[in-house]
């Protein structure tokens, strides 16, 4: 019997940052290890190429990447004619990303295969009535929808659609602390959180609360991994606060050096905000990664953090503006440590991706 094809319509994927792109790269990897036949198309998003062109090389399934063009529209028209052309091979679309969803949608006026849409998030939570709008026109034509999140599958509710909820994953074997080589980091306890330095992952929320959590824990230290899109007006707020020499943004860094600042940390914390414009955490795959590596979290209420911690077990979940409890979560995960460890670790076992994809296969199948 001949494998059956399934196309990825992805809006990111690596080797460039992006947790969309980290899902659909994984989504791809495990369809293709139990015996899809997988292609994917995605955006060129750095303008050299070569490290996209060196990464694609090595997958075991076909990328497509749409060139990047100055003029925008040129980008999306090709973006269109190529989805196209990969829908008359497909026997399975699956969306995945904002632009991905209007694209899949609009091509499925045109050719019939079955369609799915992975929804994470900031893409259902515009704040334009237009926007919102044409998404859910768009979520309408899909055979099945997928959310990453409780938190996710709860901002379309209202389409009176069954939502299917399955959980980012990640891969196990990558986070196998044995091949990571120790670091130290200044700080005790030694607070981490990994993400692009933004409103949403919530590193303004963290250095707001340090001065309520340097009272008891005076030798406490922020680390800050990541894109620091702004870091400058972050710093500036802890000059303000005076505690700007308890905080550190070490930027972007190589894989070995953020898993290895990982494993001397004593907490994860992502204690995420919704921006201006509804762009909001749709689960929060860092946190896992953390915990893989025996890291237990904090994290914020009111997004899809609430499914990445389970709370009181791999982490604490908490109102993002709570100082005297932050430190609360501190001292008891800090007074227990081993115990939320292992529980850590336990958690992030359950969410790898070969049992996620089982998930993702009963509904392509």
């Amino acid at each position: 019997m001949k494998n059956k094809r399934i196309l990825i319509v992805t809006s990111e994927f690596p080797p460039q940052p992006g947790g969309i792109g980290n899902h659909a790269y994984y989504l791809s990897l495990y369809l293709a290890k139990n015996g899809f036949e997988v292609s994917v198309i995605a955006d060129q998003r750095d303008v050299d190429n070569e490290e996209e062109k060196r990464f694609d090389k090595a997958l075991p399934f076909k990328v497509t990447r749409i060139a990047l063009k100055r003029f925008r529209p040129f980008m999306y028209l090709n973006r269109i004619i190529k989805t196209l052309k990969a829908f008359k091979q497909a026997d399975f679309v699956i969306a995945t990303g904002k632009f991905s969803l209007w694209n899949v949608a609009f091509c499925s006026l045109f050719f019939k295969p079955k369609t799915l849409a992975v929804i994470h998030g900031s893409e259902v939570n515009f704040k334009s009535a237009g926007l919102k709008k044409a998404v859910e026109l768009s979520l309408k034509r899909f055979d099945t929808l997928v959310a990453v999140s409780e938190y996710t599958a709860q901002l379309v509710a209202h389409l009176d659609r069954d939502i299917h909820v399955i959980p980012n994953g990640i891969e196990l074997k990558a986070w196998d602390q044995t091949h990571i080589k120790s670091s130290s980091l200044e700080g005790s306890p030694v607070l981490t959180t990994v993400g692009r330095v933004s409103s949403r992952k919530g590193q303004l929320q963290v250095i707001k609360l340090l001065p309520e959590l340097l009272k008891s824990f005076p030798k406490a230290h922020y680390h800050c991994i990541g894109i620091p899109t702004e870091a400058p007006a972050f710093i500036e707020e802890a000059k303000a606060l005076g505690i700007d020499n308890r905080v550190t943004f070490h930027g972007a860094l190589p894989d070995a050096d953020l898993k290895a600042m990982l494993l001397a940390t004593d907490i994860f914390v992502m204690l995420s905000t919704e921006s201006m414009s509804g762009d909001v955490e749709g689960f929060g795959i860092a946190i896992l990664e953390a915990n893989a590596l025996g890291v237990p979290a904090i994290g914020s209420t009111g997004c899809g953090i609430e499914d990445a911690i389970n709370h009181g077990v791999s982490g604490f979940l908490m109102e993002s503006h709570n100082g005297q409890l932050f430190t609360e979560h501190i001292r008891h995960i800090l007074t227990d440590k081993e115990t939320f460890k292992l529980q850590a670790r336990t958690w992030a076992q359950q969410h790898d991706w070969n049992h996620i994809i089982k998930q993702y296969i009963c509904h392509i199948s």
